[in-house]
């Protein structure tokens, strides 16, 4: 009996191994895009420091405007230009934010107060109208109004600004109520 006859078949083509000149570019040029626009962002703490303390600042003048409120009693609210603290007046018709006069009202998260320090934080400051001064110390009356030293109501809203960050913080004359 005669054999079937053997067919030679050609072999596959092996897999390609590496990448194409195209593939290669392209991965340089996305590395490139990052290297330029991407990690100096990342990278920078003075952007992530200056919004740590709005949200921070914007945190205290809240939570003291409500322990006004909640407690019948004046919370002096006194900046520096790394900090802000927060002190209950010792007696119900004090609004002097002067001194160290009454008790320390520690914020939400259990701290004196808001401050940044160290290297990466120096561009974070807290700043008045047009980022040229620290703001007045004012104060939260029972009512939660804002008032000066004198116990007079703030004819107009506080501005607090936060060097390097996109948002202000105000706080309404009439009101007292603090938002961005």
């Amino acid at each position: 009996m005669p054999q079937p006859p053997t067919v030679a078949f050609a072999a596959p083509y092996g897999r390609q191994r590496g990448f194409t000149l195209v593939e290669l570019v392209m991965v340089l040029v996305i590395l490139g895009v990052l290297a330029v626009f991407a990690l100096p962002r990342i990278l920078s703490s003075g952007d992530t420091a200056a919004r740590g303390l709005h949200d921070s600042t914007l945190s205290y003048l809240r939570y003291a405007h409500k322990t006004a409120i909640a407690q019948r009693r004046t919370v002096c609210v006194t900046f520096t230009n790394t900090a802000v603290s927060l002190r209950i007046a010792n007696a119900a018709a004090s609004y002097s934010c002067a001194g160290a006069s009454g008790v320390v009202l520690n914020g939400a998260d259990g701290k004196a107060s808001v401050s940044v320090s160290g290297a990466a934080y120096a561009a974070a400051t807290v700043k008045g109208i047009g980022c040229l001064a620290t703001p007045a110390a004012f104060s939260f009356d029972g009512l939660g109004q804002p008032v000066n030293g004198s116990g007079v109501a703030l004819a107009t809203a506080q501005c607090i600004q936060v060097a390097n960050a996109a948002n202000s913080i105000t706080v309404e004359a009439a009101t007292g109520y603090v938002h961005e």
